[in-house]
């Protein structure tokens, strides 16, 4: 009998549960997510998905599942026999993001042959808080990032020792460098973070499809995302200094006829950790996507945005400054430039920019083996940056800002400029100074007769040549463009050939901004006409007019046309061991410029067509479940930027062109498992043929160039990135990389000044020394752990060496033969530490979020820009010579945030 009971239990209890077998992703990316946990709700019944995402779990018949991930919200859901559980990012403060595109090409792991890191929407939202956009992606290998002077919007970053100009950046596939200098301006995107749905890091010759002059790598930044549910969410965030930030988001969900809609409003202002850079922006962004049920068509609509100003810091100050002015001991705080007017912060130097970037994706299954994607996109840049105006040097109370010197010598020792007892520049002082040196105009011009007249050129007639006013330097850009991939797939061949199209236009002009106490301004920088006094100013504002229709203009007007017309193909072989593929593209790219002020015999420029290509391929082959291995090499020929080929801002075409050219090889092998995966790559990059400008300030307070013709560096490195899923409630995660980053020759350096004319050459000796500005060697390593189920802390620890200064167009060391090469920088070590904590409020889930940034409050030099080598008789800080010119990185920062859903 009691065998007969046993039996029927059994088969009782065999009739009341299932397996489930299922498969965890990332809503976002439809990537895998291995160490998720899966609980049967109300039990203790639970496994740990694979790598590969996948689980098997048997529960009772009828019964729910429990899915958490450490960095994602939980999700309880209904079990079934075959089940495919997207989980959405914990914090993402735009998860209704419906815009998608087929012309993103985003990398897959152990089939795309390139070395890659990918950061998802949850780690960007979490972790970013007040940082900078770049920085989310400085635990990653081979990538330096830094604040530079501080200003919100002003950080830098370089990949494998390349800065922003060689590293391509595309937002949802599409470029964003700027098609004159390829610069990347993160204050036009200071609203980035609020709608990033995830980043690709594609280190080396990546795997975009587009003739993108890639030399670094290239960063995909995109806010693809699946269809949501009806629903939104308000989040605020409080920071050090001032920092502020209100978001709300809402999404209207898929109606019935497959229309779908999401909208975000951000608005943030903040202090600024350092003193005077203060600032203020919004982020707007809406979404509109229809694909109607059973059609091969998709349709979306995107509008993003990021209006901002802020007070910046860009004369580079030397370690005796920082001890000198400020509080006691290293203020990492200080800047030269700010100071007071009329009792509220003021500063010579304010960025203001808003740049709108409308999208339209069409992607069409044309049949199960053919589709089509396009993109077309458009954006219309307005805004600039101040910056003072006048020959001010010539008298001691308006002399503020040092040339060539720090604020040391040229306030403390050689008592320049007007100051207050703390050491910032009273601007009062500088207005009282204009006013009181400048006489009654005397001249022709009638309506101006008796007032009170600047210039930088002109100093008759009562004129004061001077005095100093704010101008503002507007670079503003008209942008179109468009991208279209046909694909075809077969059953083990894929191939693709596309188009990638770009017209461009930037207007570079000046107008006056604040006359500082003045009633005009003598204008002479217009050759075509004998001067005229302008009183007009434009304001140093985002949302209002920037004066390229309506304003005067002083000093320079030119525009820039920029076409880029590019082919591409790809062929790929793949089956279930090997993946293999080879990329083509030819480019066209043409070049003009139009100057309506300094070339009165030459207004425009001859049209001038360059081209480029590429061709690189790589293989992929999985030798098990575990590992793979992998290799990809790559020839670039790439097309100089606009300042190359019209040098010393003329109209005349550089007759010395020569396309850089680029080559690089790279391996790499990846083991994986279900709680532990690793990659490690080695890779080589040439680069020869190089040109490069660079803007300078010169002591009129206008910018001149500096040019480096043919320069050759070669970047060699290993990069080791892995994570361990310890327990179900622990993630590891570390990164090493090392780098081996050299010029290979002298080269010759030419100096201009603002004029264009040529101020000086010289020999640069850097044959075998070390490429500044970017580490060579950095390390990571941080825990995720959750503490219940409410409670999750991390904690991040980044080490950075072999940091080495910039070179400086104003250094003396390299124009000797026998020099010590770039100064080595200290090493140094950073810690961040972060909580998250989920509760529910009047029925709705919460969540609040703690970040605390240099946890220990550790004083570092991010990056210099003069190579003063210490000497026996130097006084120095961490073995560093103080007279060199550095920027500290932030000391402890933090930001709190409460996320509402409803």
């Amino acid at each position: 009998m009691k065998k007969s009971i046993s039996l029927l239990l059994l088969l009782a209890t065999t009739w009341l549960t299932a397996q489930v077998n299922g498969k965890v992703v990332d809503l976002d990316s439809n990537q895998p997510l291995p160490g998720a946990t899966v609980v049967e709700k109300g039990t203790s019944n639970g496994v740990i998905t694979d790598f590969d995402g996948n689980f098997t779990i048997s529960i009772s018949e009828g019964g729910e599942l429990v899915i958490s991930y450490l960095g994602y919200q939980d999700l309880e859901i209904l079990a079934s026999k075959e089940m495919v559980i997207q989980l959405a990012g914990s914090l993402t403060q735009l998860e209704e993001v419906v815009l998608s595109s087929g012309v993103i090409d985003i990398a897959k792991v152990r089939e795309t042959p390139i070395a890659v890191s990918t950061i998802s929407a949850s780690e960007v939202a979490l972790k970013t808080g007040n940082l900078e956009f770049p920085e989310v992606m400085s635990k990653t290998p081979g990538v330096y990032a830094t604040k530079q002077g501080g200003g919100y919007g002003d950080s830098r970053i370089s990949l494998r020792g390349f800065d922003q100009r060689n590293t391509s950046f595309l937002i949802n596939g599409q470029p964003v460098n700027d098609m004159e200098n390829g610069w990347v301006y993160w204050s036009n995107w200071q609203g980035l973070t609020d709608v990033t749905s995830g980043i690709q890091i594609q280190r080396g010759l990546g795997a975009s499809k587009l003739a993108v002059p890639s030399v670094g790598g290239t960063v995909s930044i995109f806010t693809k995302s699946a269809d949501r549910e009806e629903g939104g969410a308000l989040t605020q965030m409080f920071g050090n200094d001032g920092y502020t930030k209100t978001t709300a988001s809402y999404n209207t969900g898929v109606n019935s006829k497959g229309w779908s809609s999401s909208f975000l409003l951000t608005k943030w202002s903040g202090d600024g950790y350092i003193y005077n850079t203060s600032g203020e922006g919004y982020t707007y962004f809406a979404a509109v996507g229809y694909t109607p049920e059973g059609s091969s068509h998709s349709l979306n609509f995107s509008f993003l945005g990021a209006g901002q100003w802020h007070h910046q810091r860009d004369v580079w100050v030397s370690i005796r400054d920082y001890q000198n002015f400020g509080k006691e001991g290293i203020d990492r705080r200080w800047n030269s430039n700010g100071g007071t007017l009329n009792g509220e912060e003021f500063s010579m130097r304010r960025n203001f920019y808003n740049k709108p970037l409308a999208t339209f994706n069409w992607d069409w299954e044309i049949s199960e083996r053919i589709s089509l994607n396009t993109s077309l996109y458009g954006s219309a840049g307005r805004g600039g940056g101040t910056g003072p105006r006048g020959r001010n040097y010539y008298n001691a109370e308006t002399d503020i800002l040092p040339f060539r010197k720090d604020l040391t010598e040229h306030y403390l020792e050689n008592g320049r400029g007007s100051r207050d007892a703390n050491g910032f520049i009273n601007y009062d002082a500088i207005v009282s100074a204009n006013q009181s040196n400048t006489e009654a105009y005397t001249g022709d011009i009638s309506r101006f007769e008796g007032l009170k007249i600047g210039s930088n050129g002109f100093r008759e007639d009562g004129v004061n040549r001077s005095a100093l006013i704010r101008r503002a330097s507007m670079n503003s850009h008209d942008w179109i463009g468009g991208i279209s991939n046909l694909n075809f797939k077969g059953e083990k061949m894929r191939y693709s050939i596309g188009v990638d199209l770009r017209n461009y236009k930037g207007y570079h002009y000046r107008v006056l901004n604040n006359l500082m106490g003045l009633d005009g301004y003598y204008s002479t920088g217009n050759k075509n006409s004998a001067g005229q006094i302008i009183e007009t100013t434009v304001e140093a504002s985002p949302f209002k007019s920037t004066g390229l229709k309506d304003g005067a203009k002083i000093d320079y007007f030119n525009i820039g046309l920029v076409g880029w017309q590019g082919v591409n193909g790809l062929a790929e072989y793949s089956n279930d061991k090997l993946t293999a593929v080879v990329q083509a593209g030819l480019s066209n790219q043409s070049f003009q410029r139009e100057d309506l002020f300094d070339q009165p015999t030459n207004p425009i420029s001859d049209k001038k067509n360059l081209s480029g290509g590429y061709l690189k391929g790589g293989a992929n082959l999985n030798i098990n479940e575990a590992s793979n291995v992998f290799f990809n090499a790559g020839y670039i020929s790439r097309q100089p930027q606009f300042g190359a080929v019209f040098p010393n801002y003329g109209n005349s075409v550089n007759e010395d062109l020569q396309n850089e050219k680029i080559k690089s090889l790279e391996l790499g092998y990846g083991y994986v498992s279900d709680k532990f995966k690793f990659n490690i790559n080695a890779y080589s990059t040439i680069w020869g043929n190089r040109f490069i400008q660079r803007s300078l300030s010169n002591q009129q307070g206008v910018d001149g160039s500096a040019q480096f013709k043919d320069v050759d560096v070669v970047h060699k490195g290993i990069e080791l990135e892995g994570q361990w899923y310890a327990t179900k409630n622990t993630k590891i995660r570390g990164m090493l990389s090392v780098g081996d980053w050299k010029y290979t020759k002298d080269f010759e350096a030419t100096l201009f000044d603002d004029n264009q004319q040529a101020i000086g050459t010289g020999t640069l000796y850097l044959k075998d020394a070390k490429v500044g500005d970017a580490a060579q060697l950095t390390a990571y390593l941080g825990i995720d752990q959750r503490l219940g189920n409410k409670l999750r802390v991390d904690l991040d620890y980044r080490f950075v060496d072999n940091l080495y200064a910039d070179y400086s167009i104003t250094d003396s060391e390299f124009t000797s033969p026998d020099n010590k090469g770039a100064v080595k920088l200290p090493s140094y070590g950073v810690a961040d530490l972060g909580a998250t904590y989920r509760f529910d409020l009047f029925g709705n889930k919460t969540s609040f979020r703690v970040n605390i940034n240099n946890l220990f409050d550790t004083v570092y030099i991010a990056e210099s820009n003069t190579n003063i080598h210490a000497s026996a008789d130097s006084t120095t800080w961490n073995g560093v010579d103080t007279r060199n010119s550095v920027w500290f990185g932030f000391g402890r920062t933090w930001n709190a945030s409460l996320k509402y859903r409803f």
